[in-house]
């Protein structure tokens, strides 16, 4: 083991552990889950987890069957990188989201358990055939693509995205593609080449209110700038549907809430996602409240007043999150009611997370259509322009 800039580069093929360096295949360092570790007096206690926050365990015939297309195909997810809560709900039902551009980012946003580093370039040349396949095996009629940030590449990896959108359409032309997207560091041409690509949804998330986007989110990204893109983007196509995602849980306030939803409002964004934010390891930002589930429902009331669209809101929602659902205006089949009831009663059938979470709000859960439900009513309102 050799060390760089004071933290140990792990050279073996072992996992790293959290907040360590190590060597990718590719010969670039990153960290592991993003963030650095911090001595243990800077790291502050975790909040006891409500019994509401349960997830459905990892494992079942779907989620080995996902997980070995994945593989096959060498494609990252952002349900494995993120450590998203949802994993075993969304490969069961054989969904998953397709992170593109690796599994390294050049940014290193607080709340994010993606690996941070620098790629210098790097990209899988076969990844948008890649992808493609995995989509028309998978049958899906709709799918979530996301990425890292990749503030090494000229573009952003803007041409490399919109590249693996193309080829899904040519070999599955009725599936209907939801990108989460980089900021490209505000450089709208970047976002055109995207929004050209033949999508359907275009997502870059807000994450937090403005007071506390630095430090929750990299330096590079912004509230302002998020706003920017998702603007351009809606303007450029309007036909295209627009959309972005909330954490809730690290300090902001009610207003604050407000005050970002009538932002987004005023950028056009037709669908907005609530979700707690779950500390992903201990060396990231600590979850300042649990937001209960009727609140959830109370946020979801005001966003729809502001003529959002949709409104999908839960503790356990990311913004991908039964993304084909969107548009059946019932909260993606939620019921956050019937959850913290079920959660106080303590169902012994989920699996409980790590105390203090166990997912990220950025990155997010699968999503797909496994039965198509909902998907056709996102992809022809949104051919439609029905907005």
């Amino acid at each position: 083991m050799s060390k760089l800039k004071d933290i140990p580069v792990v050279m073996a093929v072992a996992r790293a552990r959290s907040g360590e360096k190590y060597v990718t295949p590719q010969g670039f360092t990153a960290i592991r889950d993003g963030m650095k570790s911090h001595a243990a007096a800077e790291i502050a206690a975790p909040l006891r987890k409500p019994s509401w926050l349960r997830a459905k365990a990892p494992a079942g015939a779907g989620f080995q069957t996902v997980k070995a297309l994945v593989k096959e195909h060498r494609l990252a997810t952002v349900c494995e990188e993120a450590k998203c809560p949802n994993i075993g709900e969304c490969w069961n039902a054989g969904t998953a989201t397709i992170m593109l551009m690796g599994a390294v980012c050049t940014r290193a946003c607080r709340f994010c358990a993606v690996d941070t580093g620098n790629p210098r370039g790097w990209l899988d040349s076969e990844e948008p055939q890649n992808a493609a396949r995995t989509v028309e095996l998978m049958k899906l009629k709709y799918i979530v693509l996301t990425s890292v940030n990749r503030d090494d590449l000229t573009d952003g990896g803007a041409a490399h995205y919109a590249a693996c959108i193309r080829a899904i359409k040519e070999r599955s032309p009725q599936t209907a593609v939801e990108a989460l997207t980089p900021d490209f560091q505000g450089v709208l041409a970047d976002v055109e080449t995207v929004v050209d690509s033949g999508l359907e949804v275009f997502a870059q998330n807000i994450e937090t209110v403005r007071r506390l986007t630095h430090p929750v989110r990299d330096p590079r990204a912004g509230y302002e700038q998020t706003l920017r893109v998702l603007e351009h983007a809606k303007r450029h196509n309007p036909r295209v549907l627009t959309k972005s995602s909330l954490m809730l849980g690290l300090g902001e306030t009610d207003e604050e809430i407000v005050q970002t939803l009538d932002d987004l409002r005023a950028a056009n964004v037709d669908i907005v996602t609530l979700g707690q934010y779950l500390r992903p390891t201990a060396n990231h930002l600590p979850i300042e409240r649990f937001v209960t589930p009727a609140e959830f429902d109370h946020y979801r009331q005001l966003a729809l007043a502001r003529g959002f669209l949709e409104c999908v809101s839960g503790p356990l929602v990311r913004s991908s999150y039964r993304a084909e659902q969107a548009l059946n205006r019932n909260n993606a089949g939620l019921d956050n009611r019937g959850a913290e009831g079920a959660g106080r009663a303590g169902d012994a059938g989920d699996a409980a997370g790590a105390a203090d979470g166990c997912g990220t709000g950025d990155t997010v859960g699968a999503a797909g259509a496994a039965d198509g439900c909902g998907a056709g009513d996102v992809a022809s309102l949104a051919r439609a322009g029905g907005v």
